[in-house]
C-alpha cells in the first residue's frame, strides 16, 4: 500500500483562533532550548550495523569508558613512578 503524501498545511485548525494567541504565532521558538535538553545522538548506518539497539550501544561505550579509565590511571602512576613530574 503506498503512503499519500501530506501537505504542508501552515493554518490553524477550525477550532483555534488567532485571538487565543495574544503574542503571536513563532514557528522554532523552543528549537534551540531542545537541542541543549535533548540527549537524541544521530548515528551512521555502519554503526547501527553493529549494534543493533540501546542496550548494545551503551554496553559498548561503558567499557570503552573503563578502558579509558584504567589506560590514563595507568600513565598516570607509570610516570610517576619514574620520577616524572606528576601531572597537574
Amino acid at each position: 500500500m503506498k503512503k499519500t503524501k501530506q501537505k504542508k498545511n501552515d493554518k490553524l485548525r477550525d477550532e483555534y483562533k488567532l485571538q487565543d494567541f495574544p503574542k503571536g504565532l513563532t514557528r522554532g521558538k523552543y528549537t534551540e532550548r531542545i537541542n541543549k535538553e535533548s540527549n537524541i545522538v544521530v548515528i551512521k548506518p555502519e554503526v547501527t550495523k553493529a549494534f543493533p539497539n540501546e542496550e548494545a550501544v551503551n554496553n559498548a561505550l561503558e567499557s570503552l569508558i573503563k578502558i579509558a579509565k584504567k589506560t590514563t590511571k595507568n600513565k598516570r602512576r607509570t610516570t610517576h613512578r619514574q620520577g616524572g613530574k606528576s601531572p597537574a
